[in-house]
C-alpha cells in the first residue's frame, strides 16, 4: 500500500491554526511587507500580503494577443525597468457575458470575471505563503472551468489564497486565449503562418508553465515540484496538456476532475468553422489577415450569433476547440492510448454522481417521464435499467436519477476510459475519486452536482454550492488535503483520508467522497457495466 504522505499535522488542522501568528500580523516587520517587491526574470513585481499570504494579480507571462499576435502563438513579454504594481486583475478572454437567468449559474456565479474582457490577456495571478526563494514550496497551478469558451483564472471559483494559506504551497491561476481567439483554425486558409492556431488557446497555457518553471522559485515556489488540475474545462485543458510535447517536464503531477477529454478536434471540421465565422464577418477566405484586424467585440457578436443560431435549431453548438494540428497537438490526448508525454506523472481522476444536473431544469419530472427518457437511451431496457438506478438510490428524484444517467453515459465513461489507460500503461499511478456528497443548496435539488469540488478543492466554502456549514468546511478539509499531499509528494495519501490505493483495472479502486468518505472496490460496477458499449448523441 502507497503511504501516507508525512505532511504536517498543521496541514489539517483547520485555517485557524495555519494563519501568521499574532506578533507577525502587528508591528512595523508586518507593515514593512504589506506591498512586497518580488525581481522576476522580466523585472519587478509589486503584490500585496494579507494575513500571511502575498497575492500578485494579473502578473502577464505573454505580450497583449491583438492585432497581429491574435491567431499566432504567445508572444514574450519585454522586460522593464522599475516597479509594476501586480494589484489587480488583467484581462480575462473575450467571452460572452455571463448570465444569472439561471439558478445554477447563480450559484457558481460565473458571471463575475473580474477586470472584464481584452485582448491583453496572457496573465496569472499567484498566491503564496512564503517569498523566501529558498522555501521550495509545492506548486498548484489550476486551470479554470468553462469550456474552451468562457471563465477565467479571475474568477471567483479560482481564488487561492485560503488553498495557499492551508496547503502551504504557492497556488496560480491562469488565463488565455479562450473560444475563436484561441482556436479558430486557419491553417487550411492562410498557409503555414496559421498552421498553430486551432491550438493558441493551450499554447498559452504551456507559456504561462514556462513562466512558473522560470520565476517561482521567487516566489517560494518549488519548479519541480508543480501540480497542475482543473475541472470540467480545466480538466480538459490538463487532459490535452498532457499529451502535447511542449509541456512535458513542465508539470509533475496532473489532475482532471469531471473533465476527461479523449480525443480533440480535426483540422476539416475546425475549418468549416472558421469558414462559417468569416461569412458571418462578410470576410472573404482569401483575406485571412482581415481577422486580425477586427474589433474583438465585433468577432465575440460574430461568434456567440453562430452558436446561439446552432441552439435554434436545435443542434449543438459549433463550438471553437483544440485540434490535432501536427504543430502543438501531435495526437488526440486520450485515443487510442495514454499519451507517452503522461507516462511518468502521476493523476488523479474523477467525476461528481449527479454532473449533469446543471444542465438540466426539469425539476418536477415525473416517474414516466424518466422512463421515457431512459427508453431514448436504453430502448426496450429501459425498464430493467430504472430498476437497477432504483436500487442503488430509491429515495433520489426522477430528475436527479436522469441526470445520473447522463453522467453515467458521458463524464463517467470517459474518465473510466482516461484512468484504464492511464493505469494499463504502467509508469506513474492513478488515483481515482467519485464525489457523492451533495450540494445543500435548494434543499438538495442538484444532488452531487458539475462543480461541487471546485471551491472546496480549494479550501473554500465561499459559493452557493457549498454553503458556508460544518459539513462542508469538513468535506474541504478532506478534498484539500488530498491536492495539498497530492502537489507535495505525488500521492495524495495523507491522514485526513483513509487509505487510498492506486487505480487499476483489476480493483478499480475509489475515493468515495460523501460524509463517509472511504475507499470502494469498483464503486457501481453493475451499472458501468450496463452502459459499456452505449453512447449518448
Amino acid at each position: 500500500m502507497p503511504p501516507k504522505s508525512g505532511l504536517s499535522r498543521r496541514l489539517f488542522l483547520g485555517a485557524g491554526a495555519t494563519l501568521m501568528g499574532s506578533g507577525l500580523m502587528t508591528g512595523r516587520a508586518w507593515a514593512a511587507d504589506l506591498f512586497p517587491v518580488v525581481e522576476t526574470a522580466n523585472g519587478k513585481l509589486r503584490g500585496a500580503t494579507a494575513a500571511g499570504i502575498s497575492a500578485f494579480k494579473g502578473v502577464h507571462y505573454g505580450a497583449s494577443t491583438a492585432g497581429e499576435n491574435r491567431f499566432m502563438p504567445p508572444q514574450p513579454i519585454k522586460k522593464w525597468a522599475g516597479i509594476r504594481n501586480a494589484l489587480s486583475y488583467s484581462d480575462v478572454s473575450p467571452q460572452a457575458t455571463g448570465s444569472r437567468a439561471y439558478e445554477y449559474a447563480d450559484l457558481i456565479v460565473f458571471d463575475r470575471q473580474p477586470a472584464g474582457p481584452g485582448e491583453d490577456c496572457l496573465s496569472l495571478n499567484v498566491w503564496t505563503p512564503s517569498l523566501d526563494q529558498q522555501a521550495g514550496k509545492s506548486v498548484i497551478v489550476v486551470l479554470h472551468g468553462g469550456g474552451f469558451y468562457a471563465g477565467s483564472g479571475n474568477s471567483f471559483g479560482m481564488d487561492g489564497e485560503a488553498m495557499a494559506r492551508f496547503a502551504d504551497s504557492v497556488v496560480i491561476s491562469v488565463n488565455h486565449r479562450l473560444g475563436a481567439f484561441g482556436f479558430t483554425y486557419l491553417g487550411q486558409l492562410g498557409g503555414e503562418r496559421f498552421a498553430g492556431s486551432g491550438s493558441v488557446g493551450m499554447q498559452d497555457i504551456v507559456a504561462a508553465l514556462k513562466w512558473v518553471k522560470e520565476n517561482v522559485a521567487q516566489f517560494g515556489g518549488d519548479p519541480n515540484r508543480v501540480l497542475v488540475y482543473g475541472q470540467s474545462g480545466g480538466g480538459a485543458k490538463t487532459s490535452t496538456l498532457l499529451a502535447m510535447p511542449s509541456a512535458k517536464g513542465l508539470f509533475h503531477r496532473a489532475g482532471v476532475m469531471s473533465g476527461s477529454m479523449l480525443t480533440a478536434g480535426s483540422p476539416d471540421r475546425a475549418t468549416e468553422n472558421a469558414v462559417r465565422l468569416m461569412k458571418a464577418l462578410d470576410i472573404p477566405q482569401s483575406d485571412v489577415e482581415r481577422l486580425q484586424k477586427v474589433p474583438f467585440t465585433t468577432l465575440l457578436e460574430a461568434q456567440t450569433k453562430l452558436e446561439l443560431a446552432d441552439r435554434a435549431k436545435g443542434e449543438a453548438p459549433r463550438a471553437f476547440g483544440p485540434i490535432v494540428d501536427d504543430v502543438a497537438i501531435p495526437r488526440h490526448p486520450w485515443s487510442p492510448d495514454a499519451p507517452p508525454e503522461a507516462h511518468d506523472v502521476p493523476m488523479i481522476i474523477s467525476t461528481a454522481l449527479d454532473e449533469r444536473t446543471y444542465r438540466m431544469s426539469n425539476y418536477d419530472l415525473t416517474e414516466e417521464g424518466l422512463l421515457e427518457f431512459i427508453r431514448e437511451r436504453a430502448g426496450d431496457k429501459a425498464e430493467e435499467v430504472l430498476a437497477l438506478y432504483r436500487a442503488e438510490d430509491p429515495d433520489s428524484t426522477p430528475f436527479i436519477i436522469q441526470a445520473r444517467i447522463d453522467t453515467d453515459l458521458g463524464f463517467r465513461k470517459a474518465a473510466f476510459q482516461q484512468a484504464e489507460l492511464k493505469a494499463k500503461a504502467g509508469g506513474a499511478p492513478v488515483w481515482a475519486y467519485l464525489w457523492t456528497w451533495p450540494s445543500p443548496a435548494f434543499d438538495g435539488r442538484y444532488g452531487a452536482v458539475h462543480g461541487i469540488d471546485v471551491g472546496l478543492s480549494l479550501y473554500s466554502i465561499r459559493g452557493g454550492l457549498t454553503g458556508a456549514e460544518a459539513d462542508s468546511k469538513l468535506m474541504a478539509k478532506r478534498i484539500s488535503s488530498a491536492w495539498a499531499a497530492f502537489a507535495a509528494t505525488g500521492n495524495p495519501n495523507n491522514e485526513a483520508l483513509p487509505q487510498w490505493d492506486a487505480y487499476e483495472p483489476t480493483k478499480r479502486a475509489t475515493m468515495i467522497f460523501d460524509m463517509d468518505t472511504r475507499q470502494a472496490y469498483d464503486p457501481r460496477a453493475e451499472i458501468r457495466e450496463m452502459w459499456q458499449g452505449v453512447s449518448v448523441e
